[in-house]
């Protein structure tokens, strides 16, 4: 039995590797840690931005690090446990996590900030250019 996906049809070519990322996603639901994402108004010639908001409360900035890869934006958090502390509850583990963002092409980042717990990461998205290419016709007799 073949399985019909929203990609299957004869008229778009090439976005397999679409349909993958989309199928990786799916599978990768975990809610941790919270974000948000954001429009953020053009300035200083810089067309549409974006800003991802990670929640990282209990992180420092050399416990955390963002890489982008190929066409994705990879956020790790990687906290050490200390067994030097006698805790009476203990209700804030410390965990690890792997948060990744799938880019468009040309999305580029511009800085990523730390501040009172939150992770912000600054994207510009760049004005997408139109291209009419006229291809030519041989004739072969």
């Amino acid at each position: 039995m073949s399985r019909i996906t929203p990609f299957s049809s004869p008229l778009l070519l090439g976005f397999d590797t679409m349909e993958k990322t989309l199928e990786r996603l799916a599978k990768a639901s975990d809610g941790y840690p919270p974000y948000n994402i954001e429009r953020i108004a053009p300035r200083d010639g810089i067309g549409d931005r974006l800003r991802i908001t990670v929640a990282v409360a209990g992180f420092s900035d050399d416990q955390l690090d963002v890489t982008t890869e190929e066409n994705q934006l990879i956020i790790r958090g990687r906290q050490v446990d200390t067994e030097e502390r006698d805790y009476l509850h203990r209700g804030i583990a410390a965990r690890q996590f792997q948060r990744v963002f799938v880019l468009a092409d040309g999305i580029e980042v511009l800085s990523a900030e730390l501040n009172n717990g939150l992770l912000s990461i600054d994207l510009a998205r760049p004005e997408p250019q139109r291209l009419v290419k006229k291809i030519n016709i041989s004739v072969r007799d």
